[in-house]
């Protein structure tokens, strides 16, 4: 943990892979990843029983395989890590179309698991939902296109980007996943903002968004039940969305106690969407707090590292992991409490998904990989010999 100290070790050349990959990691990073992954676990000890119960497994049947998809996705995360920003860029552009390919496909093979929302895959053994693996590498490759665009002659890779995205954004919609929809959108703005685009473009973004949020109200039974359920001043208590804040009331500052909360036996998706409430009924605001400071933490501190970086292509992309990741947590937790409406997005390395967890490794895996620390000079150092 010299780095914690001390600051970056500079890279020796000629060393190994594994030296190499410790001395450049962002170590504190890393750590606040892996305390995350446990506190999933913990919650999953306090919220997977009842659901475990309700199909005749065992009581910790989905702890167990929640450790078993996290430890696929630290061990992808890890290699991840390792890889060079030139083999992240051909694994995210690979992966893209992989998952691309799939989310085509998905109205006529997928299922809905009577959800509403033809999302996943079913496999019998598991499920697969491909959004949250094009998550990453729409990132990737939208950051690409951008950072081409900036070269002499080069494509305008910023319009490219905007169409990926409009499609993807299309397809998301038709399922319905709305809150997925509006997390490319929101990444890719991220990255179109950082690259140096104008303000007037991004407010005539916006106001797009908000004429297709229209449209999908007037259109969409699934989407305007939830909005409506969102603006009711009234939260009927029998919703989950009423059993999620009567938790977090009771919870207090400190909790009921380890095992002792309710919420769990009434949400039926205590172990996902709403684990947070589970958090705050037995464990208190004391653990909340913690865990939103550990997801700032994440994204502030690769930001800072970013912002030091030279190449265009690692600074988009890493960017636009990091604040996709942040933005998924804020979502998550803010339909808990209420102050946005119910979205079906899982609280990122806490809820238990197969497809959360490894599509999560993926990404911060890579967001590792960008914010290594490389024999380069900062970019500050190249302002200074610009004056």
């Amino acid at each position: 943990m010299t780095e914690m100290v001390h600051g970056t070790i500079p890279v020796v050349a000629g060393d190994p892979v594994l030296p190499r990959w410790w001395r450049t990691i962002d170590k504190w990073t890393m750590t606040c990843i892996l305390s995350l992954f446990g506190i999933g676990l913990l919650l999953g000890f306090a919220s997977s029983p009842p659901l475990a119960a309700d199909n005749g497994l065992e009581p910790f049947y989905y702890v167990k395989r929640q450790a078993q998809f996290g430890t696929i996705a630290m061990i992808v995360m890890f290699v991840t890590s390792m890889m060079s920003p030139q083999l992240v860029r051909r694994l995210g552009v690979i992966g893209f179309i992989g998952a691309f390919i799939a989310l085509a496909f998905l109205p006529w093979l997928g299922t809905d698991f009577g959800k509403g929302a033809v999302r996943w895959y079913s496999f019998g053994f598991a499920s697969v939902q491909p959004s949250e693996f094009l998550k990453p590498g729409f990132v990737i490759i939208a950051a690409w296109f951008m950072a081409a665009s900036q070269e002499l002659g080069g494509p305008p890779g910023k319009l490219y980007s905007f169409i990926l995205a409009i499609m993807i954004v299309a397809m998301l919609a038709l399922q319905p996943d709305f809150g997925q929809a509006c997390l490319v959108l929101f990444a890719w703005g991220v990255m179109y903002f950082v690259g140096g685009a104008s303000m007037a473009l991004l407010l005539g973004i916006a106001g797009l968004v908000i004429v297709a949020g229209m449209f999908a109200y007037s259109n969409s039974e699934h989407f305007a039940r939830r909005i409506d359920g969102f603006l009711n001043p009234e939260v009927d208590p029998t919703t989950q969305l009423g059993y999620a804040a009567n938790a977090i009331r009771e919870g207090g500052f400190f909790g009921v106690g380890v095992g002792e909360g309710e919420v769990k036996w009434s949400l039926p998706d205590a172990h996902t969407d709403f684990i947070i409430a589970v958090a705050a009924e037995e464990y208190g605001l004391l653990l909340v707090l913690v865990i939103v400071a550990i997801y700032a933490a994440i994204v502030i501190r690769s930001l800072l590292r970013l912002v030091r970086e030279r190449d265009p292509f690692i600074r988009l992309a890493g960017t636009g992991l990091a604040c996709s990741f942040g933005v998924q947590a804020f979502i998550n937790m803010g339909v808990a409490i209420r102050i946005l409406p119910a979205k079906g997005m899982t609280l990122p390395f806490v809820s238990y998904g197969g497809s959360s967890l490894i599509a999560g490794g993926i990404a911060l895996g890579m967001l590792l990989a960008f914010t290594r620390s490389r024999p380069q000079g900062e970019i500050e150092d190249i302002l200074r010999k610009g004056r």
